[in-house]
């Protein structure tokens, strides 16, 4: 889904500046989309230990949530 709003907004016209922000990130997507699927695909259906019920440690939860290293670079460099 992330991927598309990428490409929707590099293949824009209207806002040249959004254009240029994620047209990097649209093609970096693009590229590496069978890894970031592979990524999270080996995660899926696994128990994950997230430090516990009502009061869960954030690093582990941050993991849990975002487990594509290759994603997360992505967007975190936006």
């Amino acid at each position: 889904m992330v991927m598309y709003w990428a490409q929707a907004l590099a293949e824009q016209s209207e806002n040249k500046i959004l254009k240029e922000k994620f047209a990097p990130v649209a093609k970096q997507m693009t590229e590496n989309e069978s890894i970031i699927i592979k990524e999270i695909a080996q995660t899926v259906g696994k128990p994950i230990d997230i430090g516990g019920y009502y009061l869960p440690n954030d690093e582990k939860v941050k993991h849990a949530l975002r487990p594509s290293n290759t994603f997360n670079k992505i967007i975190d460099a936006i």
